[in-house]
């Protein structure tokens, strides 16, 4: 898949490049972001390297995985990066993805993350076919909740042992958004239980 560039009123969303890996390792220096997320502490120099040539690389070539870096527009400064990871069942598409992301530290707070997440969500409906996002965050992450619930994202819950964080099985919280949340089409009609 040719990796698109995404654009919002503050933001540039795009693949992420060599030239980003001194501003990515930098931005993983901070302990929370590994605190809640598979970003591993420490975060060696190589790593981010790693991450943008083989992970992000071999996701959109696969079109599997597609990791955006998100930057300011005006000074193109690192603000996050956020990703889609297509969810597949058997092997046969379920128009499914999973939704996530981390904001360096010094971007946080300034509605960033939201407005970023706004664009990859639409795309994933609009260009992919998503019919379903699903959001996890281990459970006690405030942060990435508060994101997914501005968003839209319904809370479905607790999943217990579900990430493995530091050598040890922790429960998640659960959210799904689907293309109907936003008064948008999906090619499967949904028929929600009413028991």
């Amino acid at each position: 898949m040719e990796t698109p560039v995404l654009t919002t009123k503050r933001l540039v969303l795009r693949a992420l490049e060599p030239r980003d890996g001194d501003a990515l390792w930098a931005a993983c220096q901070d302990p929370e972001i590994s605190r809640w997320t598979s970003v591993p502490w420490p975060y060696p120099r190589e790593r981010a390297d790693d991450f943008i040539n083989v992970v992000c690389a071999d996701g959109w070539r696969d079109d599997s995985m597609y990791n955006f870096g998100v930057f300011t527009r005006d000074e193109g400064v690192l603000v996050s990066s956020m990703g889609l990871v297509r969810l597949q069942h058997l092997a046969a598409p379920q128009r499914m993805a999973e939704l996530g992301y981390w904001t360096a530290k010094h971007m946080r707070g300034k509605g960033y993350t939201v407005e970023a997440a706004r664009a990859v969500c639409s795309w994933a409906f609009d260009t992919l076919g998503v019919e379903r996002l699903e959001w996890f965050a281990e459970a006690g992450n405030e942060a990435s909740r508060a994101v997914a619930l501005k968003l839209g994202f319904a809370m479905e819950g607790t999943v217990r042992a579900m990430v493995v964080h530091a050598g040890t099985r922790r429960d998640a919280w659960s959210g799904s958004l689907l293309p109907s949340d936003w008064d948008r089409p999906s090619e499967a009609q949904y028929l929600p239980y009413t028991g």
